[in-house]
């Protein structure tokens, strides 16, 4: 598995991972019907806006994506300051999506780590994401590599189905501290 960040012509493969991973992962959640509506042109769309600067594009955000042995894009991660959150020293992982034809192969634990340590190279000393609690895979995913809920919950509504999502955190390296940052 290769880490590498993000590019415009990546944002095929971004989209059709973002929808697909939600559509396998969230199937017991939101039921296969909600989840047939996603339109995944649409998100390709916004994905390039991003990739390219533009639409909500935001500054400071690490984009990775995975790649298998051939060389196809078979995740992604982004994370960067938490929305509206002057903390300095706390960044948030926006998102973590690999597809679901290679989960359990190592490209989420890759993703993860690559993630984590630039995020500790550039000064954060902590981070947090928030998950469904009904995702026992994600949860289990996350715990594994450290990540522990700090107590927090709130309410979100996806595809008009109200849901509680909890906030996990993590510490992270001191920057420069990583056996693999040069």
């Amino acid at each position: 598995m290769h880490v590498r960040t993000a590019r415009v012509e990546d944002a095929e493969s971004i989209g059709r991972i973002h929808t697909v991973a939600w559509q396998v992962g969230y199937e017991h959640v939101f039921g296969a019907e909600r989840l047939a509506t996603m339109d995944v042109e649409e998100r390709i769309a916004r994905w390039r806006q991003r990739l390219a600067g533009k639409g909500d594009a935001i500054e400071g955000i690490e984009l990775l994506v995975v790649e298998d042995d051939e060389r196809e894009v078979v995740g992604w991660a982004a994370a960067g300051r938490p929305e509206g959150d002057d903390t300095l020293d706390t960044a948030e992982l926006y998102g973590l999506y690999v597809d679901p034809a290679t989960w359990s192969q190592g490209a989420g634990a890759a993703l993860m780590r690559v993630t984590l340590e630039r995020l500790a190279d550039r000064g954060f000393h902590e981070a947090i994401l928030w998950v469904l609690e009904d995702n026992p895979r994600a949860l289990g995913f996350y715990e594994r590599r450290g990540w522990h809920p700090d107590g927090t919950t709130k309410i979100e509504t996806f595809f008009d189905v109200p849901v509680l999502v909890v906030r996990y955190r993590v510490e992270l390296e001191p920057a420069g501290a990583s056996s693999t940052s040069t």
